[in-house]
């Protein structure tokens, strides 16, 4: 994310805070949701960090252990914690201010969103053919959206299998420890 200026360099400080109040106006649920899904990704990319750290870390079987390295590893791993909270309430503000941004609207019924083709070939007119050519280029924007999104999940899956995996294998050592 671009971070704003600072009002001392170069610009008077009634500028900044009119365009802060501008630019704060001139976010949308779009760039919200760009916003939420950066966070997840984010929150992704921490948690799989978490993860590495508890992988890399020495079970204590007789070997010497410095409380030096200990005392740094787990103030990283507090740190990742700490950070990964952060991320959550800002993923939960972010979700709070699309629904708001998103209470007034009115849904529109499945029907209207439907183009309704007659049946006699006579009656077919410009506006018609353009309302048939829009509904296609929709649909098949729908489609490669709905690709996306599958890739994204199929994604997302197999990263939480990963995850998965490195859990059941921190308890099987956990295990064999006790």
């Amino acid at each position: 994310m671009a971070t704003p200026p600072v009002a001392g360099a170069g610009m008077p400080a009634g500028a900044f805070g009119g365009q802060q109040a501008q630019a704060a106006r001139e976010v949308n649920t779009a760039s919200l949701c760009r916003i939420g899904q950066e966070t997840v990704q984010d929150i992704v990319f921490r948690t799989m960090e978490i993860f590495q750290l508890l992988r890399n870390m020495q079970l204590p079987n007789g070997v010497t252990y410095h409380a030096s390295t200990h005392q740094d590893r787990l103030g990283k791993l507090q740190e990742h914690l700490r950070q990964l909270s952060v991320l959550f309430r800002k993923l939960r503000l972010v979700y709070d201010k699309c629904n708001e941004n998103c209470a007034g609207l009115d849904p529109v019924p499945a029907e209207q969103l439907i183009p309704y083709v007659e049946d006699d070939g006579s009656k077919h007119d410009d506006r018609s053919t353009n309302l048939a050519r829009y509904a296609t280029e929709e649909r098949r924007e729908v489609l490669e959206v709905n690709q996306k999104l599958k890739q994204k999940n199929q994604q997302l899956k197999q990263i939480m299998d990963q995850l998965r995996n490195l859990i059941w294998e921190i308890n099987s050592m956990l295990a064999v420890r006790n």
